[in-house]
């Protein structure tokens, strides 16, 4: 995909002097005294202000926090606990502005932090008047919030059709090649690992990845169905029985093309969803009608990570049992570990994804984690995000 990146302008000269305004992901979780919990969307938006201050430009960044109402700033909306630990992280005061859509003063070198830009009038909308006025303040727009990039909103995809100049930071243009390399371009075989709870929330990404993929390994309450589809027993474990005529023209989609979604042979069950009930390893023809399945058994597990071991391409979305739960994480962390143990180039994404990564410690081992969720899933499910759309067609003039 083609794109005008910042790294490029500013190898080019030609962001010295100019007025940058960068849009940041910076929507982090807080305690109910404001305090941040967990920083790591801060963290990943520091390389792309850095490398405009370092090109002498003049800084703006603004981000959403939570879900405000348009036009009523509250307390609460304030994006304060933020400029404090951006100031930490570059080891400079980043000042916070208010009601600054009019205009905003700041000079090469420096750096302000917009107040929430979801509290401006028109912004979920895309409106092009409140565009046109945040384009009007920037002679270059950054985007940098790839969990925004599936959002047509004035601060991510109008204010880049009006400004000036529209380029992807360097948080988005990893995204971008990461998603190009996985997808658009893979190493073969391509294995996909989509898990949840529900068929439904994913049966277009699944209906999207089995014209693609060699693999489509699925998990959790979403590989109860396709149990079931395939005419194994299930008990009372979580499953959606209407729709299993989808899950079985997922299964001949992916045969015809000679390829194959893998059922559980083995799983592990309890009577019970508590973290201390008794964990019963069972054959998957074995299922008793009072048992849920809360994970994929030993053999399964060792199966589908000698597949994992062996595969060119991997994307990852969902852990495959109730990891929260050690009796029902193994199956998750056999995965996890296989992933972090191949060869092959892994694109991992979502939100428990990214907590199972974290939970067995294998961020250095894999390729790419993607920091968007709602945005993630519809890059699987071959969707053509607002933002990359946008940022595409100013590249190409």
């Amino acid at each position: 995909m083609n794109v005008i990146r910042l790294a490029d302008l500013i190898a080019q000269g030609r962001v010295a002097g100019k007025r940058v305004f960068i849009r940041a992901d910076l929507n982090v979780p807080q305690d109910d005294a404001g305090r941040i919990t967990e920083d790591t969307r801060i963290r990943a938006s520091v390389p792309c202000i850095r490398m405009a201050l370092d090109a002498g430009a003049a800084v703006m960044v603004t981000s959403h926090l939570g879900r405000p109402t348009e036009g009523e700033f509250k307390p609460a909306d304030t994006l304060a606990p933020v400029a404090a630990r951006l100031s930490e992280l570059l080891g400079r005061e980043v000042p916070l502005v208010s009601n600054w859509v009019d205009g905003v003063t700041v000079a090469p070198g420096q750096v302000v932090l917009l107040e929430n830009c979801r509290v401006n009038k028109g912004e979920k909308k895309n409106d092009p008047a409140l565009a046109r006025k945040l384009a009007a303040l920037c002679d270059i727009f950054v985007h940098d919030a790839f969990g925004t990039a599936h959002r047509a909103e004035a601060s991510t995809y109008g204010i880049a059709q009006f400004a000036p100049i529209a380029c992807a930071g360097p948080l988005l243009a990893a995204e971008i090649d990461a998603v190009t390399k996985a997808l658009a371009n893979p190493k073969r075989p391509l294995l996909a690992i989509v898990a949840g709870s529900k068929v439904s929330t994913k049966l277009t990404i699944l209906q999207s990845l089995a014209t693609k993929v060699d693999g489509l390994i699925v998990g959790g309450g979403i590989a109860n169905t396709f149990m079931l589809a395939a005419g194994l027993p299930i008990g009372k474990s979580l499953a959606e029985p209407d729709l299993l005529d989808q899950a079985k023209s997922v299964i001949a989609a992916m045969k015809a093309r000679g390829a194959a979604v893998p059922i559980p042979t083995d799983v592990v069950v309890a009577k019970a969803f508590k973290a201390d009930a008794p964990a019963t390893v069972k054959l998957a023809a074995d299922v008793a009608d009072d048992d849920l399945i809360l994970d994929i058994g030993p053999q399964t597990a060792a199966t589908l990570a000698a597949q994992l071991k062996a595969a060119g391409t991997i994307v990852w979305n969902g852990p495959v049992g109730v990891f929260e739960f050690d009796a029902y994480a193994h199956g998750t962390e056999t995965i996890a570990r296989a992933i972090a143990a191949s060869p092959a180039f892994s694109i991992a994404g979502g939100g428990d994804t990214l907590a199972a990564i974290a939970k067995y410690g294998i961020e250095k081992d894999i390729g790419y984690i993607s920091t968007g969720g709602g945005a993630f899933l519809e890059v699987l499910e071959g969707k053509t995000l607002p933002a990359f759309e946008i940022l595409a067609a100013r590249a190409a003039g």
